[in-house]
């Protein structure tokens, strides 16, 4: 990929996950091999595109770039930057503690809370 070697805003990388990439593999979930993963380094996301340059090189063209975050906050609308900026002003523990909680909430509550709403509408439904 001597295309993308020494540009600023792409890596593209190899990593052997029998040897030394062992660690890095299980960190992003790879259980498959091959397996590419494209996207911010925080949030990975599993490509299942073509696998030949062409194809990798047009996905590339048509989807991915800067996105709204922390390093690109002129790409967030005003209500995104809103919250980007508070959620950088707190700590790294409060805020993994946030993340804890609104996991909790869409694991445990949401399924919860859409068997009631489901119960609500077929009752009132037999009304």
């Amino acid at each position: 990929m001597d295309e993308f070697n020494g540009s600023p805003g792409s890596v593209v990388a190899d990593v052997d996950c029998t040897t030394e990439g062992k660690s890095l593999c299980e960190k992003f979930e790879v259980r498959g091999y091959p397996t590419i993963k494209y996207g911010d380094p925080g949030d990975l996301k599993d490509y299942q595109g073509g696998r030949d340059f062409d194809s990798l090189k047009k996905f590339a063209e048509e989807n991915l770039g800067p996105t709204c975050g922390p390093a690109n906050l002129d790409l967030c609308s005003a209500e995104v930057k809103k919250k980007v900026e508070s959620f950088m002003a707190m700590s790294l523990d409060r805020l993994e503690g946030k993340i804890r909680n609104s996991i909790r909430i869409v694991e445990e509550e949401v399924p919860i809370m859409k068997k009631v709403a489901a119960h609500l509408k077929k009752s009132k439904s037999e009304l």
